[in-house]
């Protein structure tokens, strides 16, 4: 399914004081005195799915933890802890990489937390959160049954809920999450200076053209999504460095299409969720502010099965890129772009195309 959006518009100076380059920074500047932080690697593939080039930011070697999730819950966590110091504890609901995220920023304050985890969660997360020592509640069949469990306890114990998921009411929290997501693209270089590749010879086009604005700005990029944290903070941190050129597209399971289904609505709405084997992508709600951001940032939404997920890890994998499928969703939707929406957004072999490589392989349940 592929939905192309009539909503795009500019990016606005609103968006930017909720998400961008300056956010960004920030984060990244707190990070840094971190003794587990540097910037993850970016894998360069000439010629991948028909384009110049694809750019994978690889977040499987994430401080340690093994996935993007390390810069945006223990980044919440860090500011909560510093506003209320040997406060009570965190509390939150995940698929596994953002309870660890929480877990780890949790243990580094001193602070006693809880994760929930519905039952499809692979043991190896409960085995990673224990590790950090976190105490691990199985709740639901779903995302959305372990964080209805959470947000509960949360408020019956007085609890600090840390949600990568926004609500009316509940967005202070989400956005700082978000903000720390920011930090890895800001650690991406200009396209141009990766791997020694220039800009292909045609790429200065004018508006319209597929070319992107600036300096080694992408031409496109594709993300994974599920409640819509990273790929809102892809969006608002793209827009902000590179500008309206860049086409984004958004990539979601088949069998939870959210944000697809919010943005043809024009509101957010929670859908039916069918079966996906894409558990940290298994999402039948989106958050408000990706919601919201989202639907004048991204260009296209577009879903794929967990099969085309599969293909595209063996894909990678044979470019010497490990990635697990739901961290090679992002290339999946890449490669399963169909002919019109190709036409439509310019994707060609003059497109510089970033990808993130959300997580890396996960070990089986």
């Amino acid at each position: 399914m592929e939905y192309l959006n009539p909503g795009r518009g500019p990016y606005t100076a609103q968006d930017r004081a909720l998400i961008g380059a300056e956010h960004a920074r920030q984060a990244r500047a707190r990070f840094a005195g971190h003794r587990g932080y540097r910037p993850t690697p970016v894998h360069t593939i000439r010629g991948f799915a028909g384009t110049y080039a694809v750019h994978i930011k690889d977040e499987s070697l994430r401080m340690g933890l093994g996935s993007f999730k390390a810069l945006g819950g223990a980044y919440a966590v860090r500011l909560m802890a510093e506003r209320e110091p040997g406060g009570p504890p965190f509390v939150c609901a995940s698929a596994g990489n953002h309870g660890i995220s929480v877990a780890a920023g949790a243990a580094e304050a001193g602070v006693p937390c809880v994760v929930y985890l519905s039952e499809h969660v692979p043991e190896a997360f409960e085995r990673r959160l224990r590790a950090l020592g976190a105490e691990v509640r199985r709740s639901g069949r779903h995302y959305d049954d372990s964080m209805a469990a959470a947000l509960r306890t949360a408020e019956e114990q007085g609890w600090r809920l840390v949600s990568d998921s926004s609500w009316e009411g509940y967005t202070a929290v989400p956005l700082d999450v978000m903000r720390g997501y920011t930090v890895l693209f800001d650690e991406l270089p200009g396209l141009d200076e990766l791997s020694g590749l220039g800009a292909p010879s045609s790429a200065a086009e004018p508006a319209g053209s597929g070319a992107a604005e600036g300096p080694g700005a992408p031409t496109h990029v594709f993300v994974q999504a599920g409640v819509g944290g990273l790929a809102a903070a892809a969006a608002g941190y793209v827009r902000d460095r590179w500008g309206e050129q860049p086409r984004i597209v958004i990539v979601e399971p088949e069998g939870a299409p959210c944000l697809l289904e919010s943005a043809r609505a024009g509101k957010p709405v929670r859908i039916t969720g069918g079966h996906t084997t894409l558990g940290r992508l298994d999402c039948l709600e989106p958050s408000l502010i990706a919601h919201r951001l989202l639907s004048h940032l991204a260009d296209l939404y577009m879903t794929i099965t967990d099969e085309q997920a599969d293909a595209a890890v063996r894909l990678l994998t044979a470019h010497g890129v490990a990635l697990s499928p739901c961290g090679a969703a992002g290339a999946a939707g890449l490669l399963e772009l169909g002919d019109a929406s190709r036409g439509a957004l310019g994707v060609d072999d003059r497109s510089r195309v970033l990808l993130v490589g959300t997580e890396g392989p996960v070990e089986p349940k």
